[in-house]
Parts: C-alpha cells; structure tokens; sequence
C-alpha cells in the first residue's frame, strides 16, 4: 500500500494503449478523448489520454473524424488484427523475411503449428497480404 502522499505507480506506455483501447471497444461508436477520460476513471489526465490515442493513430490501432473542435476515436481492428498488424510490422522490418519467418514457425508448438498449416491450406489463403 502506498504512504500518504505517494504518487501512484506509473503505467508503462503498452499498459495505457492496452487501457484506452479496451475503452474504445466498449463505447457504441466514435468516442471522444473525454469520454475516454472518464469511462477509465483513473488519474489520467486529458492530455495523456489524447497523446496515447495520437500515438495509437500512428501505429494504426485507431482512426479518428472530426467532431466539433475536437477528434473521435474508433479502434481500427479488434485484438487479433491489431496483434496481426504489429507482427506484419516487425516482419517487415527485418532484412530476412525468410529467416525470421522460418525461425516463427520452428518456435510453435504443435497445436499451433497444425493450425497455421490449416490456416494456409484454405482456399484464398495464398497471396494474402
């Protein structure tokens, strides 16, 4: 338990995107940063929440539309498609595609790996992005 007149502990970044995210995906619609702010109820500030939504846009977890003088959010995708987009991102920053994909699926299990090769065995499934 913290003293008296201890701040509280401080969240990393992935913690707070993981927050305002999960906020997003129980609003009905486009939520506004406030509405964001409110529904954590947490020490957050305004600000804070508005600089981890911007930096959610940046990585494409989250799209925005104006509304009056200020912006509202919608996630992008849900859990697995943001999952899917930062994995396609460090693949694609990566010189050998070929190694770290090989070196991917030697690391799965086997239920995993039976499922990926289901996965690849549908019909579509070649030449996806």
């Amino acid at each position: 338990m913290a003293e008296h007149g201890q701040r509280p502990r401080r969240r990393g970044q992935g913690e707070l995107e993981a927050l305002v995210l999960s906020a997003l995906r129980e609003a009905d619609g486009p939520a506004t940063a406030g509405w964001v702010q409110e529904r954590l109820g947490q020490d957050l500030a305004y600000t804070t929440v508005v600089t981890i939504l911007t930096r959610l846009l940046a990585k494409g977890a989250v799209t925005r539309e104006r509304a009056g003088r200020s912006f509202a959010w919608t996630p992008a995708s849900d859990h697995a498609g943001l999952a899917a987009h930062k994995m396609r991102k460090v693949l694609d920053a990566e010189s050998d595609r070929e190694a770290v994909l090989a070196s991917f699926v030697t690391g799965l299990g086997p239920d995993d790996e039976r499922l990926l090769r289901e996965l690849l065995g549908r019909p579509g499934s070649e030449g996806k992005d």
